[in-house]
């Protein structure tokens, strides 16, 4: 392989068969897929979504959107950059590094790490999924090198073996789904809440706030290599403590009596911190 191979990481979700194509993908068995206006491919079969509208919603997206571009996790867009080109290496030589985002949002995470490999001449093959519809659409406009689809984390229409190394940032965690689409060798970058992160919020949302649980958790093949935790302060202003509080998973348990003390406040001052987990594949 080099670095000019063929972009095409997917497979038809209906049989398994190899997709190709630029615009409509197809398989030998006659699947057809047609590319977005946008950019991205539908690769959720009906049959596999439970809604209409599976995911986060256009307003929670645009939220997010808005949150991350200015610049309060740059800390964490920054740390994820060096860990991919730290740990990725692609399956032969001069080829480019195939990377895998499960659950990729609207792309912040994504655009991060393509101006580092950019920044770095590395070459850079990168393919993103989330449920979410709304999120796909804006990676996909934003990131027009990459390759987008609306696809779920337990059903991934992603080639066996073809990612060398698969991010999962904060999103379910679908282990033989990983296991499947990495190939042997590949790195996993699993990436979880600090016990820190965002403390000084939860302490306004529950009068008994909680850090979150450090754990070392053991994966059947792989293996733990390294380990990267990052944290800082931000002040958020009003304006857009409830983009960052719809980011989190408070957001669908907190009393309203905790969420409307936090919509009271002027900004708040928190803390992030985020665990970055590295495995390799068995």
């Amino acid at each position: 392989m080099s670095r000019n191979e063929a972009f095409a990481p997917w497979q038809c979700p209906l049989c398994g068969g190899v997709l190709q194509g630029e615009t409509d993908l197809k398989c030998e068995k006659g699947h057809c897929f047609d590319r977005a206006r946008e950019g991205y491919w539908h690769l959720l079969p009906v049959q596999s979504m439970r809604t209409k509208a599976p995911g986060d919603s256009k307003e929670m997206v645009a939220a997010r959107r808005a949150f991350l571009n200015a610049g309060y996790y740059g800390i964490f867009g920054q740390a994820l950059g060096e860990l991919c080109l730290a740990h990725g290496v692609p399956a032969a030589k001069d080829a480019p590094l195939h990377l895998l985002d499960a659950g990729c949002g609207e792309g912040w995470y994504d655009r991060c790490i393509a101006q580092q490999f950019a920044a770095a001449e590395k070459p850079l093959q990168l393919a993103g999924f989330d449920i979410a519809k709304p999120a796909v659409r804006l990676a996909a406009k934003a990131l027009p090198a990459a390759q987008y689809a609306v696809a779920s984390s337990f059903s991934q229409p992603v080639r066996t073996g073809w990612a060398d190394v698969l991010l999962n940032c904060f999103s379910p965690f679908a282990q033989e789904e990983f296991s499947r689409v990495l190939r042997p060798g590949g790195r996993m970058i699993y990436v979880v809440p600090g016990a820190e992160h965002l403390y000084q919020m939860k302490a306004v949302l529950y009068e008994k706030p909680y850090k979150n649980p450090v754990q070392q958790v053991e994966y059947p093949g792989f293996r733990a290599i390294d380990e990267r935790e990052v944290q800082g302060t931000i002040t958020v202003p009003a304006a857009q403590l409830e983009a960052l509080f719809a980011m989190t998973p408070y957001y669908w348990k907190t009393p309203r009596d905790g969420a409307a003390r936090l919509a009271a406040l002027p900004q708040l001052t928190t803390t992030i911190a985020f665990r970055f987990l590295v495995f390799e594949k068995l």
